[in-house]
């Protein structure tokens, strides 16, 4: 188990308008984080030493090796001094399909897209969202947006991490994570709402980065209908979240915000100008 503290404070010269000082300051610590899978290294990213349990079974399933917590038969964080090892033990069905993919794999690639083997692996079909009846409005898209805000501790000492979270109309957020990546910290999400039992399906991703392809993936993976971000998505996200029948708003700033797919869920309150 890792007992490693995600914050830690150094020394900096602060220029200031009237004048520079010495101070210290908190930044966020950034591991490597291997994820073992049968006993061989499946993907290392650098991450956040914190909720590490939840960023592995996050992966999982996000990644598509598991299709439910339960497909995992044990997990073991183990410190190593230079980086986190997390030794994960596969099922029945699952330890057969994965040892299958790897198999096929070619070799190591990139840590956006580790363990995969070719560009249509990369571009894997997105899971369908379209059935969800989840509807917003845009009291619930300002309120998602300022809730994550409160429940970023991390980010609040150190002005340098990510968040993730899950906003249910009623209730707020309900569950969220740091890192120091975006993937990493969506991933998170993905191991908390899994052990805690909560359907993706009854709310809506929130993130404090832009929208890439692998967001919605993940988002579509946790079965959320609706993602929500601070900044812009891209063409392919869109055209990712189109064919997953999800809604993506993006650029939310306050109750001001653009919805770039699947327009109906969100009731915008206000009336369409025609140029």
């Amino acid at each position: 188990m890792s007992t490693r503290a995600p914050l830690t404070s150094t020394t900096r010269i602060a220029r200031r308008i009237g004048g520079t000082s010495a101070a210290a300051r908190t930044v966020p610590e950034e591991t490597p984080v291997a994820l073992s899978l049968a006993g061989t290294t499946h993907a290392v990213m650098m991450a956040t030493p914190a909720d590490i349990e939840d960023f592995a079974l996050g992966f999982c399933l996000t990644e598509g090796i598991v299709d439910a917590a339960d497909d995992i038969a044990s997990m073991a964080v183990e410190d190593h001094g230079p980086g986190i090892d997390v030794q994960i033990r596969l099922k029945g069905a699952a330890d057969k399909r994965f040892e299958a993919r790897r198999r096929r794999l070619a070799g190591p690639v990139g840590c956006g897209l580790c363990g995969i083997e070719s560009i249509e692996e990369a571009m894997r079909p997105v899971d369908s969202v379209a059935a969800s009846s989840l509807t917003l409005d845009a009291a619930d898209i300002a309120s998602a947006v300022r809730l994550l805000a409160r429940a970023q501790p991390l980010h609040a000492e150190t002005g340098a991490v990510h968040a993730a979270g899950f906003y249910v109309p009623g209730k707020g957020i309900v569950a969220a994570r740091e890192d120091i990546g975006r993937h990493n910290a969506l991933d998170k999400l993905a191991g908390a709402l899994a052990k805690a039992g909560i359907d993706g399906s009854t709310g809506a991703v929130v993130v404090t980065s832009r929208v890439s392809v692998e967001m919605v993936q993940k988002t579509a993976a946790i079965g959320a209908p609706v993602l929500i971000a601070v900044s812009a998505p891209t063409a392919l996200a869109i055209r990712t979240a189109e064919e997953a029948g999800m809604t993506v708003v993006a650029l939310a700033r306050g109750e001001e915000f653009d919805i770039f797919t699947r327009t109906d869920r969100v009731a915008t309150g206000v009336s369409r100008h025609v140029a």
